[in-house]
């Protein structure tokens, strides 16, 4: 298994701090800041279109789980960290 989790943020959303925390500890974890050019052609690739956004993929990219524009409880997220 080689899943990654995938965060998309931004540093005027209030909810990010929030969604950062929720992954940070996890060596899956990777943090996205769309607005620089990386991070949003990442969000672009995966269909973000709000933040937080965090998106499980397997080893080959392919999307396993998403909370769009929200921060998932620590349970739901817990079963991927």
């Amino acid at each position: 298994m080689s899943e990654k989790i995938k965060l998309f943020w931004k540093e005027n959303c209030a909810k990010c701090p929030a969604a950062k925390a929720l992954v940070a500890d996890s060596p899956k974890a990777e943090l996205f800041n769309i607005d620089e050019v990386d991070g949003l052609a990442e969000a672009a690739f995966y269909g973000v279109m709000s933040t937080p956004s965090i998106i499980v993929t397997d080893g080959g990219g392919q999307e396993l789980a998403s909370w769009r524009g929200e921060v998932p409880s620590r349970e739901a997220i817990s079963k991927w960290l």
